[in-house]
């Protein structure tokens, strides 16, 4: 019996050592497992917490854009929209308009100014007076200016007019005296190349056409009144010389606006549209978004400018002109203005 009590005791005695044991190992590993897992939540903490400075200098490193000069803008408040090189852009809404012009009334005009010197075939390829209707979309406030393009060409893209000097002035591209005022001796492709470097396109005949005299089937940008030096930089009767001879200063005319409130739609340099020229495509062009002939040999030149070409157009919205694509760079009154699709 006694034997029994001490092997009882002898169990207590063993089990109490074993709990005991057990409380000390536990003890041990509350004091243990937050230094173990110390250095992982400091680890993490670092992990999360990043420096301003940093995020600004990756976010840096990944601006697709190059750092391009100042667009020249002497109206900031009236622009709609400037893409991403900073050029403003005017919206032209969606709807339709009145494309085309009457070529009896064209002569008409052009008599009062030129007699003998007009002749009706230089506008029955403006007829038949219809309607259009556009989709959305942006086009430049201004003609591309000499800084703009010199952009495209520093960036490696575009080729360098084909000269540097204009009507009267030995040095004109590339001098900072005429930065901002169009570029000139660009043919098509180098247009549209450089519409395309700015994630942009060359206008359709019809949106020129729209952007220059809106809706109410007006002959001028400015509306119907005859063109004179305070609306244009255009050669005409009165002003045989041309009203400065030479190309000028971008956003000159303020009288001279369209209805958008784009300038230079009407003399200063000729500008470059997408469309293949077709004398007779106004007879089967359809009526919404038109795109001009699928194929041709010339493209077509919109706007008038400030030489003789002017003086046979009259800088009217409507008229149309064309020339080969490649040569054309040789002259000195023709330019560029982009467009984009409006989203």
């Amino acid at each position: 019996m006694k034997s029994k009590k001490r092997d009882k005791k002898f169990s207590d005695a063993i089990i109490i050592a074993l709990i005991g044991a057990v409380a000390v190992i536990l003890a041990a590993l509350i004091g243990i497992v937050p230094q173990l897992f110390k250095p992982t939540i400091e680890s993490a903490t670092r992990v999360v917490t990043i420096s301003p400075s940093l995020v600004s200098t990756e976010l840096s490193a990944l601006t697709p854009f190059p750092t391009l000069p100042p667009a020249y803008d002497p109206h900031p408040y009236t622009d709609d929209y400037h893409d991403a090189f900073g050029v403003p852009m005017r919206l032209v809404s969606a709807g339709e308009f009145t494309m085309g012009d009457t070529a009896t009334l064209a002569l008409e005009e052009c008599q009062r100014f030129y007699g003998n010197e007009c002749n009706l075939v230089f506008f029955t390829n403006a007829e038949p007076r219809h309607k259009v209707d556009l989709s959305a979309f942006y086009i430049d406030k201004y003609e591309v200016t000499n800084a703009l393009y010199a952009s495209c060409v520093n960036a490696g893209v575009c080729e360098p007019p084909t000269k540097t000097d204009s009507a009267t002035r030995t040095s004109y591209y590339g001098n900072s005296e005429f930065d901002n005022y169009p570029v000139i001796y660009v043919d098509w492709s180098m247009a549209k190349e450089y519409c395309g470097w700015r994630g942009a396109r060359l206008p359709t005949e019809a949106e020129w056409e729209k952007a220059a005299r809106g809706t109410d089937g007006r002959y001028y940008p400015w509306g119907d009144d005859v063109i004179d030096c305070n609306h244009a930089n255009i050669t005409f009767a009165l002003k045989p010389e041309g009203c400065v001879g030479d190309t000028r200063r971008v956003g000159s005319y303020e009288i001279g606006r369209s209805p958008y409130n784009i300038y230079d739609m009407s003399g200063n340099v000729w500008e470059w549209v997408a469309d293949w020229y077709s004398e007779t495509y106004y007879k089967i062009s359809p009526v919404f978004n038109p795109l001009g002939p699928n194929t041709g040999e010339n493209h077509v030149l919109r706007g008038g400018s400030w030489n003789y070409y002017g003086s046979m157009f009259l800088g009217r919205s409507t008229t149309r002109f064309w020339d080969d694509p490649a040569t054309f760079s040789y002259d000195n009154s023709v330019g560029i203005r982009c467009a984009h699709s409006a989203p």
